[in-house]
């Protein structure tokens, strides 16, 4: 776990030294949680890898993927998504003003990543069978979040 902890806390030094100009609006914050779904992107790849029988199924590799996802929600997410860092404010994020929109259900979809991460967490390293019946609460709720309030490339 601390070795994911020290990795994930690298890829973000390195993703926000690459910051975006300094007069977009939350430049540092769309660049940092731009990195967090890099990291959730990468361990996702992994697990869904092992769940299509595209790569073998490693227990440990799939422990520690599910264990980073665990660890990119629990870091301080208010944080990097601060009211009006959408995309009608810059353009270097995709992310909709929806998200803020009074009456938003984000919360309620983040909750919702919360509990799949949690589930593929305690599924992961057990078997390949456990790891694909997670897979699908994980994908919605990534799929749900992302329809609602991201744009399209």
């Amino acid at each position: 776990m601390k070795k994911i902890l020290t990795g994930a806390a690298l890829i973000l030094t390195v993703a926000t030294g690459f910051a975006l100009a300094e007069d977009a609006p939350f430049s540092k914050e769309i660049k940092a949680r731009q990195g967090l779904m890099n990291i959730n992107a990468l361990n996702i790849g992994i697990l869904a890898g092992m769940a299509k029988g595209e790569t073998p199924y490693d227990a440990a590799q799939a422990k520690a993927a599910a264990d980073a996802l665990v660890a990119v929600y629990n870091l301080d997410l208010p944080m990097l998504w601060p009211a009006g860092s959408d995309n009608t404010a810059n353009p270097a994020t995709n992310a909709l003003p929806a998200a803020w929109a009074e009456g938003s259900d984000i919360g309620a979809k983040m909750e919702a990543w919360e509990a799949a991460a949690l589930a593929m967490q305690a599924a992961a390293g057990t078997d390949l069978a456990s790891l694909q019946g997670a897979m699908e609460g994980l994908g919605g709720a990534c799929g749900s979040c992302h329809k609602a309030f991201r744009a399209s490339n």
